[in-house]
């Protein structure tokens, strides 16, 4: 019983709240919670914003809220009795004291006024007194007079509870500033100081309009007058900023800030000048280095640094320090600040990427878009600063100051620094962004304009022929964008922080230039040479049009390889000297600067396009070249066949077999656009070398070569001369290695196709004839040693076995040799009747959409081909004393210059060949010229695009179309000229 009556309490109660506490603790896991916004400009007058429970909260009885509205006051006529941490209690002063002190805790009655917040008020130059010398309060509040007279000379406090004595620019007679002196900024100045007709305006000359600046009106006459009469430190150096504010500019005004500067810096003797330095005279800031034509050459290009850089070695010194002095726009000094993170770099960025800055030799540039809502922000007053270069190290620390160059400054309404250095004015203060001029009506009105420093370029130039690694004094080039102000939440500026070398081009320029003209002369010959030698090819003794022409061509192809040869000869000294030369102890050559590769990258331009017309030419003249297949096999025995017109059988030589003319024309077709590298492995490689092991780091601007980069460090740009020396480099030293390598190795042990070729012929009992001008050509004597090669394949090896073993004679034209290919200089009689031959063969050949039955045996096709061929091998037999030939070696010099020295005259000139140069009419022969293309091609594709991937991609492209141009066009010319079927092509 007691049993059953544990479980019935179980599940009436105890489970009922189980299940309650469970249902309870789910909905505090899944309960989202939400309160209402609140700002303080959301609370009334009689709330105050609670900054705990970010709300606003009711004051309590007799109180208001307080002006900050983060807390509430006592109202007026009301004191505070008691105060924490939450509340106070306010009650009503009696009638006899109606008067709040100023600290609000007491009552007081007045010998005055009383003011709207119900407080005591006393006539000027009078202080209230509300307590004794004890701190007790007094019955009645007095106002006693400061004395500012001698000896006193006191004047009340900016509180008002306490008299001082007055600054010392009033004392004379008296604090007070009497007539006729002048009265302003807090200051009392002589009438005849400087003029009070001064002009406050801030000229914006990019947006063509000036405008009055507020806080120009309220300083810049007091800046001036104290800084004149009384060489106030802290006033010349706000007169000053106010000059820098309007960009150092002077005009015929000298009432402007920059003016009113230069009237006080001349009034200022020439021996007063400060640290010996004759444009920095006591009192005033160092704002110009002096007006005479050419100042700014002999201070940038006169006396080095006298500190030298060193990328390796025991004197390594790659380090760049700069200090800035920095002054607010009062002209108070705030501290001495190493340039670098965030005072001249405004972009953000990691620590270790602007630290990449001040490292010598890596060009550095960093770009952004800033907010100007953020500007405002940041910069609500500029900060101005005067940089230095830090020369040594502890107790020898000295500092050189960095000229600048303000690219918006005016002088009488032009831009002289961007002129020519002659007319520069050559500056040293500069800021980064000013939020404050640009104020029309109050200092805490929206300003109309705002100006930021948008391009900000420390330049270093290195001494001409330094063996030290000297430099001349750093120039700071600084360019302000005036930002008219509209919706300040979107408005962006884009601003950006840029370190650059330079060093003297124009000694490299001329031997450029140079070797340009030297060997541009030395190409004009050798075309001119190239002209000769095609004329006496063509046998044509007159110069006409087309001689020209060919002339032009000859020297667009020589003058390719000039320039080629030049810019990569150029790319590669500067990336062996600059980045991969460890000999070098200090710094005696920096990288071109962009502007300075132009003409670099113009060449590389007039290269490629001179090697695309070499090319195309080349092209054009492969697929137009004569070739005969000339077939020595002859019929072995006769057959009966009858003849229908008579019905009697008629005994006929068994026909010879095509098939052989039609395998050579198959595998001549074949090599056509073979190459001695292959293409895709060559694009494979630089993608592999320049992208996967890192050889693309070795063209960034800065001189360390170093293959991999860590992911933080920070990357400078490319440089386009060390781009183009690399890539070319490069690709020729793996356009290179393949070459050995296949006529090392491929050709020895795995296939020579232009000599299996050769030995093809030899077995087909074929001889090819290939004419690539009028009268001259090359010719490969294929007859065979055999007499037949239309047999069977236990004949082929027999013939073959004994060919080995030496027990049949030899394959050479002449007997006893081995001779077979040979370069031919027709006569010209022998050409015209190969042309009649040629003009007598008709070209009605079926195509492949017709039917061939239906061509008729008395066409002239097949007669033509026989005709051509019995020609081509009585020339070849000697058989026709007209057509005759003798053989003969080529002398070294002609082998050498390409031209022949002997022109035929009653005979055809057989020259030995056995440098196989027939393939200087296919692909194979033009390996140089392809090469040299595909190089240029690649290189203009990346120096355009940046890119290595895509020059590597259209590069491959761009072979894959020219192959199958050259395939197709070489096709169709070995149809029309050798007479084979096209059908029969494969």
């Amino acid at each position: 019983m007691a049993t059953g009556t544990l479980t019935f309490v179980v599940n009436k109660y105890i489970a009922p709240l189980i299940l309650l506490i469970l249902i309870y603790t789910d909905l505090l896991h899944c309960q989202q919670f939400i309160i209402p916004f609140k700002a303080p400009s959301d609370c009334g007058v009689q709330e105050f914003f609670d900054i705990s429970s970010l709300s606003c909260m009711r004051c309590g009885p007799n109180q208001r809220k307080s002006p900050t509205g983060l807390s509430c006051i006592c109202q007026t006529g009301y004191q505070t009795l008691t105060t924490d941490k939450v509340s106070i209690t306010c009650q009503q002063c009696p009638i006899d004291k109606p008067a709040v002190t100023k600290d609000g805790f007491g009552c007081i009655r007045c010998q005055g006024r009383l003011s709207e917040e119900g407080k005591c008020q006393c006539p000027p130059d009078n202080i209230l007194v509300e307590r004794d010398i004890n701190g007790n309060l007094l019955d009645v509040a007095s106002c006693e007079a400061c004395n500012g007279d001698n000896p006193a000379y006191s004047v009340p406090n900016s509180s008002g509870d306490r008299c001082e004595r007055c600054q010392t620019q009033f004392i004379r007679t008296s604090c007070v500033c009497k007539s006729p002196n002048i009265l302003t900024g807090g200051l009392c100045f002589p009438p005849s100081s400087i003029s009070t007709n001064v002009n406050p305006s801030v000229n914006y000359a990019q947006l063509k309009f000036t405008m009055q600046s507020v806080w120009f009106a309220q300083n810049l006459f007091s800046s001036s007058a104290s800084c004149l009469v009384f060489s106030n430190l802290t006033a010349c150096q706000a007169l000053g900023n106010m000059c820098v504010m309007n960009m150092h500019s002077s005009s015929g005004m000298s009432t402007d800030a920059c003016g009113l500067f230069n009237t006080i810096f001349r009034s200022r003797a020439a021996p007063s000048s400060t640290q010996d330095i004759p444009y920095w005279r006591d009192d005033l800031p160092w704002l110009y280095y002096g007006d005479k034509p050419g100042l700014a050459s002999r201070v940038l290009q006169t006396n080095p640094v006298p500190v030298g850089f060193s990328f390796r070695g025991r004197n390594k010194n790659t380090d760049i320090t700069l200090l800035a002095a920095v002054y607010n726009v009062r002209g108070e000094f705030l501290k001495w600040e190493e340039v670098g993170g965030s005072n001249l770099q405004i972009c953000p960025q990691p620590a270790t990427t602007q630290a990449a800055a001040f490292s010598f030799g890596t060009a550095y540039q960093e770009r952004c878009d800033l907010s100007v809502q953020e500007l405002f922000g940041t910069y609500s007053e500029p900060l101005f600063y005067d940089v230095f270069m830090v020369l040594g190290g502890g107790d020898t620390k000295k500092l050189l100051p960095l000229p600048t160059l303000v690219k918006n400054q005016q002088y009488n309404g032009r831009f002289i620094n961007q002129e020519s250095i002659n007319n520069w004015y050559l500056s040293r203060r500069m800021f980064l962004v000013d939020t404050l001029s640009g104020r029309e009506k109050t200092l805490t009105s929206m300003p109309r304009v705002i100006r930021v420093a948008s391009s900000i370029k420390i330049r270093f130039k290195l001494v001409p022929r330094t063996q030290e690694g000297q430099v001349y004094p750093p120039l700071m080039v600084v360019t302000y964008t005036d930002v008219p102000i509209t919706d300040v939440k979107t408005q962006t500026v884009s601003t950006s922080f840029a370190v650059e070398y330079d060093m003297d081009q124009s000694e490299a320029h001329v031997k450029t230039n140079t070797a340009l003209g030297v060997m541009g002369g030395v190409a004009v010959l050798y075309s001119l040479l190239k002209t000769v030698s095609w004329k006496r090819r063509i046998a044509s003794p007159l110069i006409d049009v087309e001689t020209i022409l060919t002339f032009v061509l000859f020297y667009a192809g020589d003058l390719a390889n000039v320039f080629f040869v030049v810019t990569v000869g150029t790319g590669l000294y500067w990336l062996i000297f600059y980045k991969t030369l460890k000999t070098q102890q200090f710094v005696s050559v920096l990288l071109p600067l962009p502007a300075q590769e132009e003409q670099f990258v113009t060449y590389i331009g007039c290269a490629f396009a001179l090697k695309a017309v070499q090319f195309i030419h080349k092209l054009i003249f492969q697929v137009s070249v004569d070739i005969f297949l000339i077939d020595w096999e002859r019929p072995r025995s006769k057959t009966s066949r009858t003849v229908q017109a008579t019905a009697e059988p008629k005994r006929e030589p068994t026909p010879v077999s095509i098939w052989r003319t039609i395998f050579v024309a198959n595998e001549w077709n074949e090599i056509q656009t073979t190459r001695k590298i292959n293409p895709t492995f060559q694009i494979v490689a630089m993608l592999f070398f320049l992208e996967v092991l890192g050889f693309s780091n070795l063209a960034l601007r800065d001189p360390w070569a170093t293959l991999q980069r860590s992911s933080w460090a920070y990357t400078p740009s490319y440089s386009l001369t060390l781009r183009y020396g690399l890539a070319a480099t490069l690709w020729l030293c793996i356009g290179l290695l393949q070459r050995m390598f296949f006529c090392v190795f491929y050709e020895h042990f795995v296939e020579d196709k232009i000599h299996q070729f050769v030995d093809l012929c030899s077995i087909s009992n074929i001889s090819v004839l290939i004419l690539s001008h009028r009268c001259f050509g090359y010719y490969i004597h294929g007859r065979s040693v055999h007499g037949h090669a239309d047999t069977n394949m236990e004949e082929i090896i027999n013939n073959l076995k004994r060919e080995g073993e030496s027990l049949c004679s030899q394959r050479g034209l002449l007997p006893n040799t081995d001779v077979q290919t040979f370069q031919v200089a027709l006569t010209n009689r022998l050409r015209s009747q190969y042309d009649r031959i040629r003009d007598s063969i008709g070209m009605n050949t079926p195509s492949r959409l017709t039917d061939s039955s239906t061509a008729k045996p008395s066409e002239p096709h097949p007669k033509g081909y026989h005709s051509m061929n019995h020609f081509l091998a009585s020339i070849i037999d000697h058989a026709n004393p007209d057509t005759d030939y003798i053989v003969k070696d080529k002398l070294m010099f002609e082998q050498v210059i390409g031209m022949e020295f002997l022109e035929p005259g009653e005979k055809s000139i057989f020259y030995n060949d056995e440098a196989y140069s027939f393939s200087d009419v296919l692909f194979y022969g033009n390996e140089t010229t392809l090469l040299i293309f595909d190089t240029l091609f690649f290189c203009v594709i990346d120096l355009g695009s940046q890119s290595f991937v895509l020059a590597a991609v259209l590069t491959y492209v761009q072979q894959m179309i020219f192959r199958f141009i050259r395939n197709i066009l070489g096709r169709k010319n070995l149809v029309n000229k050798t007479l084979v079927d096209e059908r029969f092509l494969i």
